[in-house]
């Protein structure tokens, strides 16, 4: 006997300027195992703080072997975002990142109801995503940083200056 299909959508007029971020953490030596597994704690208090403009967070597994986890975020807007990732946890998570990955490689991919995408992959050596079928370029100078990729027009203040991160 066939089974209905209860087809839904969504109105998203309410949120012109939503913001859907994948993130994802894989590991790339043992060491990375425990990196990833002691971030787990830490993301979960940092959306139990329900940041300004956080609207939803969904983790889930993208492979076991090798272990690679990842979350999709969904924000009010980029200006919440950004003003969140350089806030602290997340701006301290991520100085430390760029300057140890710990074992693991890191990436995220945003999209914007308006169009705008933008992603950075850092320390991922299979291609995925944007990254299997787009040039892949150095992300320095205009490619730096998220605000610059995305062509935000807002805070375009790194977490982590270029300068700092390559000049020691």
């Amino acid at each position: 006997m066939p089974t209905p299909v209860n087809r839904l959508t969504v109105d998203l007029s309410q949120f012109p300027d939503l913001v859907v971020v994948y993130l994802g953490m894989r590991v790339n030596r043992i060491a990375g195992l425990k990196t990833l597994i002691g971030f787990g704690p830490k993301i979960a208090k940092s959306v139990e703080a329900q940041p300004d403009g956080l609207l939803r967070h969904e983790n889930f597994i993208f492979s076991l072997f090798p272990m690679h986890a990842g979350m999709r975020q969904y924000w009010r807007d980029m200006d919440s975002l950004l003003k969140w990732t350089r806030s602290e946890p997340h701006r301290l998570w991520w100085k430390n990142f760029l300057r140890d990955s710990g074992g693991t490689g890191f990436w995220h991919e945003t999209y914007t109801l308006r169009g705008g995408m933008e992603a950075i992959y850092d320390d991922i050596a299979p291609k995925i995503g944007f990254m299997a079928f787009a040039p892949i370029v150095p992300a320095r100078g205009s490619m730096f940083t998220a605000a610059h990729r995305s062509r935000h027009a807002g805070n375009l203040e790194a977490v982590v200056t270029e300068e700092d991160l390559y000049s020691k």
